[in-house]
């Protein structure tokens, strides 16, 4: 069986306009709105059943409104938490600019090195050196 794929006959359509009433007599605005509460995976967020998860979980949301309790999926032993608002998004922050260097500086700097010193530090760093 392929990733994501389903391991049965699909849900007839009956079956999954049944399941959305339901999930929106819960509260829910469709199947994806569900997913974390319901536990559905990512296949079933989008509206595809089996036929027996179909009929899983229409019994546990008809049981949930005979108990008047929010339905929770069937991995879960509490309902799963609505998730946190998130905050306000910050401002971006610019790096501060890299000090200027005066041309010729970072040259005369390397004259002091022989050729050799230069190749082994670009190799202490990680750098390949290959003679032209």
């Amino acid at each position: 069986m392929s990733f994501g794929q389903a391991s049965g006959p699909p849900a007839s359509a009956r079956q999954v306009n049944e399941l959305l009433a339901l999930l929106h007599d819960a509260g829910h605005r469709d199947f994806r709105d569900a997913r974390g509460p319901m536990g559905f995976n990512q296949r079933q967020a989008g509206g595809k059943f089996t036929r027996e998860e179909a009929e899983a979980f229409i019994e546990q949301l008809q049981e949930a409104a005979e108990r008047g309790d929010e339905p929770t999926s069937p991995d879960a032993a509490e309902p799963a938490p609505r998730p946190a608002p998130r905050p306000a998004p910050r401002p971006a922050v610019r790096p501060a600019p890299r000090p200027a260097v005066r041309a010729g500086t970072g040259e005369q700097a390397l004259k002091a090195f022989s050729t050799e010193q230069l190749a082994a530090e670009l190799q202490r760093r990680g750098w390949i050196v290959i003679e032209p």
